[in-house]
């Protein structure tokens, strides 16, 4: 990686890259941090080899604790001061723009929750596609109401999209933070790692990915994304569409013949040299 940030340590391993978050001692997210990290997007966007994105926290026993509070109480203590606070914003937020980059992003997206996560920390793990998360005594949630504000960075609608509209009312007019395996039962947590083993098993669940078809991956994240937002039958046409692009790739022709002439498992993809980006 040609690019230095002082926020971000970036493994880049070709088609897997993995983006250590941090800022210590604090190991909070700022306005300076949401900055870098679009830049850092630039270059991920412009990479053709990139199948799997991970962002893990650089500190120990912590993803990002929460979106830095002294930028918020300043931002609360100016606003007390404005008459038009309550007029309708014109455009989205830099934090809502990363997050939607992240979205849109072909390579998968996994939040590695290496630790406590609170705030804008969750929301950051929302954004991404995938989250898997430490065992341990750390806590996941979106506490913002105990201190008189609510999740800004996206949490009510993403959390609201990825349980339940009643669910995500209990959890955030409650302020509660959750275990590891209370997110996992919720279905906030897609899979729970030993603390001990965290990054080698971040490891192999990005190479898990990153060994499967390129196409087929991309072409499923984007149309579960838009089709959130569309009627059954657009999301429908919407599917049609994208197996039609996956049928017609040389990756698909190949795997599946090679699965009808060598009788092998349809699980067992390691074998196959996926060419499609």
């Amino acid at each position: 990686m040609v690019d230095k940030f002082k926020h971000l340590r970036v493994v880049d391993e070709g088609q897997i890259v993995t983006c250590y978050l941090s800022n210590p001692p604090t190991h909070t997210l700022t306005s300076e941090g949401v900055i870098e990290i679009h830049k850092f997007l630039d270059i991920m966007e412009a990479k053709k080899d990139l199948r799997v994105l991970a962002f893990t926290g650089d500190g120990d026993e912590v993803f990002i604790k929460h979106y830095e509070v002294g930028e918020l109480a300043e931002t609360a203590e100016k606003n007390l001061n404005k008459t038009q606070v309550n007029s309708d914003p014109k455009e989205l937020h830099g934090f809502h723009r990363m997050l939607l980059r992240l979205r849109d992003l072909d390579a998968i997206v996994i939040a590695g929750i290496n630790g406590n996560t609170a705030g804008g920390g969750c929301e950051f793990s929302l954004g991404c596609d995938l989250r898997i998360m430490s065992d341990g005594d750390y806590k996941i949630g979106l506490p913002e109401t105990s201190v008189g504000i609510l999740p800004g960075g996206g949490g009510t609608q993403r959390l609201a999209r990825l349980i339940g509209a009643s669910r995500a009312l209990d959890l955030i007019l409650h302020a509660r933070l959750l275990t590891p395996h209370e997110a996992e039962s919720f279905g906030i947590i897609n899979k729970i790692i030993p603390h001990k083993n965290f990054h080698e098993g971040l490891n192999h669940y990005c190479q898990d990915l990153a060994n499967r078809a390129p196409i087929a991956l991309s072409q499923v994240k984007k149309i579960i994304h838009k089709g959130l937002d569309m009627t059954l039958e657009e999301g429908l046409l919407l599917e049609q569409k994208a197996f039609d692009i996956t049928m017609n790739s040389e990756d698909a022709a190949q795997a599946m013949r090679a699965l009808l002439t060598a009788e092998e498992n349809i699980e067992d993809v390691s074998k196959f040299t996926w060419k499609g980006k």
